[in-house]
């Protein structure tokens, strides 16, 4: 699976889709999706340009999760988070896939620039999460833009409940922002204990691509159940 921050596809929308097609994630957790005009179409073409659906998000928020066609979408909601005064409304995006016969519910969040909001949002979104897991006897993965590093609050959070999957098995240098020269790792994927990481780390895609498509670089990782063949 992977996650991606896509900057409102702003920037180079072809480059954009090669990125997306290259990343050849079954299930792909977007943050900045676009949210305004036209946006339910351009969520549409921005999913089609890597051979993916929309399963799950909504307008507000920003966030989404995409599917593609080697796991099979089984439920999707977009739920907004609470409200900060003069803050950006945040919101988490769930999915829930079926491969290889195991479910896995999938969360999407974009934590905001301030730390007090961050922490809120991540425990407030790791909850809703983990409740829908536990309605569908799925493991839980959420992933997104954390907007800090990992020695901060919300990060630690998050990490204290669900496995930080770079550091187990980590592939690259892990830096994600800014794309043209990444300094530090703020983007993640956190995964139940119930997942075996194989890999985690950046995308193998046209570097001038990955430069030129938005400002963030994706993480892509790749899990497995314990015992089964079938990699998410």
């Amino acid at each position: 699976m992977a996650t991606y921050n896509v900057r409102s596809m702003k920037d180079d929308a072809a480059a954009l889709g090669r990125v997306i097609t290259a990343l050849r994630a079954d299930v792909l957790c977007v943050q900045e999706a676009p949210r305004f005009l036209r946006w339910h179409r351009r969520r549409g073409l921005l999913a089609a340009s890597g051979g993916m659906s929309v399963v799950a998000g909504r307008r507000l928020g920003g966030v989404a999760v995409l599917t593609g066609p080697g796991v099979r979408p089984l439920y999707g909601e977009g739920r907004p988070l609470r409200r900060f005064l003069g803050l950006e409304q945040r919101a988490v995006a769930i999915a829930v896939v079926e491969a290889g016969g195991r479910r896995v519910a999938v969360g999407s969040v974009h934590l905001d620039l301030d730390a007090a909001a961050r922490s809120y949002h991540a425990a407030e979104a790791l909850t809703l999460l983990l409740a829908v897991a536990g309605r569908f006897d799925a493991l839980p993965v959420l992933a997104g833009d954390v907007n800090e590093q990992s020695h901060e609050a919300a990060w630690r959070l998050l990490a204290g409940r669900l496995t930080d999957c770079y550091p187990v098995s980590p592939r690259g240098d892990g830096l994600t922002f800014p794309a043209r020269r990444p300094r530090v790792r703020i983007d993640a994927i956190f995964a139940a204990a119930g997942l075996r990481v194989l890999s985690c780390g950046g995308a193998q895609a046209d570097p001038s691509d990955l430069a030129r498509a938005t400002d963030h670089l994706p993480v892509v990782a790749e899990l497995a159940v314990p015992g089964d063949r079938a990699d998410l």
